[in-house]
């Protein structure tokens, strides 16, 4: 008798930590489908963008989620993860990596920023399709539905390949269920950041810095992640990490550049 398939193994991470919420959520819901295996940054990681830990050693420990399902944890960033997973941590190499369910959107130029998204572009660097799935809410803390949909989605990824690793980003609005329109295929969208610089002092008199200020805007423009979200959508955008601006190469290329001469 033949021995049962394999069912795909899916790795989940984030950068909100291993005991956030929005992680557990990811877990019950994927489990249900696939083989799982969890490796999320022991702490909060986010806005750390694509950091890489390069210079001291990393920890892996056995714990458990927010709702006692097993995970492990590492002491380094959300695309340490990823890496260190794919590198050989695993018991297998993963058919997808998923990366949230993150508190907050991360639409338009918020990629450069998020380690949730960088997680999931560390896995295409690795060979392998990756996720970022977020929610777009701070206060709202009902994750199962996005983590449903998620679930969806990493079966048609695993089923439907691209014949190279695909990399989306996933923001579901922070609606209930039936509020939610559907699903929409989009580009990135403009952010407008608010960003202030706030100076204080120390008791001896040195100033000391904050970035504050009111959270960010967006342009709700047709067809983009930003406009679906404020339509009541589910934005889905493919990205690549080819970050070249084609449209300048021409215009480079007519500067006469030159190295000085000895």
């Amino acid at each position: 008798m033949n021995a049962p398939a394999q069912r795909p193994l899916v790795l989940l991470t984030n950068d909100d930590g291993v005991y956030a919420p929005g992680l557990a959520a990811l877990y019950r819901a994927t489990a249900t489908c696939f083989d799982v295996q969890v490796l999320a940054p022991e702490h909060n990681w986010s806005a750390s963008g694509h950091s890489k830990t390069m210079h001291k050693p990393l920890r892996v420990t056995h714990t458990q989620l927010a709702d006692g399902n097993p995970a492990m944890a590492l002491s380094g960033s959300p695309s340490d993860c990823v890496a260190v997973a794919l590198l050989g941590l695993l018991p297998r190499r993963p058919d997808l990596v998923i990366s949230g369910i993150n508190q907050g959107a991360n639409v338009g130029h918020d990629l450069t920023y998020s380690g949730t998204v960088s997680a999931a572009m560390e896995a295409v660097i690795g060979g392998v399709s990756g996720m970022a799935l977020s929610l777009d809410s701070f206060e709202w803390a009902q994750f199962d539905d996005a983590a449903a949909f998620a679930c969806d989605l990493a079966r048609q990824m695993i089923t439907h390949p691209l014949g190279r690793p695909l990399l989306v980003n996933v923001n579901v609005p922070a609606l209930p269920l039936e509020q939610i329109k559907g699903v929409r295929v989009t580009r990135q969208g403009t952010r407008i950041y608010r960003d202030e610089l706030v100076e204080r002092h120390d008791p001896r008199g040195r100033a000391y810095y904050w970035i504050g200020g009111e959270p960010p805007a967006g342009v709700p423009e047709e067809g983009t992640d930003i406009g679906a979200l404020a339509e009541g959508y589910v934005s889905v955008t493919p990205i690549m990490l080819d970050l070249t601006d084609r449209e300048a190469l021409p215009v480079l290329e007519t500067w006469p550049l030159h190295m000085p001469q000895p």
